[in-house]
């Protein structure tokens, strides 16, 4: 199988231009020369501060609005092609369902609208339902369900015509705690069945909990991708670790030696550590230094990071 087939999203060099301004003299600039890959079988995240592009990214992929140069495949077709629309499913920022509609007539509005049969909706609904948790809700009109309840019903028609690959626009935005570790149950059992998931989302703590891969944007770029564990367990400037026993003052005197050490006494004569060392070299040095003074070092680990600190530190330098 080839590389592509492997993939339900790619993009080569997207951009995308806005004119604005007296006869659309100036230009701004939503997306600058981003190339992704998203492979099948993910919940992939994509972050961003608000202002970064990631919606006018998802329009592209959806054929919503054009890009400006570049290439982009959805599913192995052009973005915006109606093979590929056909196998997406989508539920965007701020849905609106009309207010007198129950779970069953919603769904059997929007499953019309994918071009099905309502033989084939109905043949649906009920197991969807029961997916997303709201089998014994659906005759009531959606006038009385919660952000929660409507978000999961988002997700059904989403799922309603079977896609291949599922698009989600700030899918728990407004929803209570509850209501967000319901949707995480859906989501994780739907990659569990094989689908494939595209989440924007600006709640770093939900994308850490779900995605498996994410991609972060700012002012347009695409400033780093890869898997959360990767970025998160990035050593190259986490912070050191250490369990330590010994005389106090040996060890105040090296941690005073590294600014930003934190220092705390666990018991008298037992210390926890924490020191930026980014250096191989200078971390053997430390240690060395520690166990010549008589310093036992019982357990060391380099600390690893949440996806909100590896977050701002790669945008808070490129904001």
């Amino acid at each position: 199988m080839s590389v592509s087939a492997e993939l339900v999203i790619e993009t080569a060099n997207v951009s995308k231009s806005y004119r604005r301004g007296f006869w659309g003299r100036n230009s701004f600039t939503a997306l600058n020369d981003v190339s992704l890959q998203v492979p099948r079988g993910e919940i992939y995240g994509l972050l961003g501060p608000n202002g970064a592009g990631k919606t006018t990214l998802i329009k592209i992929l959806l054929g919503i609005i054009r890009k400006s140069a570049g290439n982009a495949t959805v599913l192995g077709h052009a973005a915006g092609s109606m093979e590929a629309r056909r196998r997406i499913g989508y539920l965007p920022e701020n849905h609106r369902i009309p207010r007198h509609l129950t779970a069953l007539t919603a769904l059997e509005y929007y499953g019309s609208l994918s071009g099905m049969s309502m033989s084939a909706i109905r043949g649906e609904r009920m197991k969807l339902l029961e997916v997303v948790g709201l089998r014994g809700r659906e005759k009531e009109r959606v006038s009385g369900y919660s952000k929660g309840m409507l978000q999961r019903l988002g997700l059904a028609q989403a799922m309603l015509h079977r896609p291949d690959l599922i698009v989600l626009d700030e899918p728990t935005d407004g929803v209570d705690p509850v209501g967000r570790r319901e949707i995480r149950d859906v989501l994780k059992q739907l990659a569990d069945q094989g689908h494939s998931i595209f989440l924007n989302s600006h709640l770093l703590q939900e994308i850490e909990l779900i995605c498996s891969s994410v991609a972060i944007l700012n002012h347009g770029k695409l400033l780093k991708t890869g898997s959360v564990r990767e970025l998160t367990a990035a050593l190259a400037d986490a912070p050191v670790q250490m369990q330590l026993t010994g005389d106090e003052a040996i060890v105040r005197r090296i941690a005073d030696q590294h600014p930003g050490s934190k220092l705390r006494v666990v018991t008298p004569g037992a210390y926890e550590l924490e020191v930026r060392i980014p250096k191989q070299a200078d971390l053997d040095t430390v240690i060395d230094a520690l166990r010549l003074a008589g310093i036992s070092i019982w357990r060391m680990a380099h600390k690893e990071q949440t996806l909100e600190e590896v977050f701002i530190g790669i945008v808070g330098g490129a904001v």
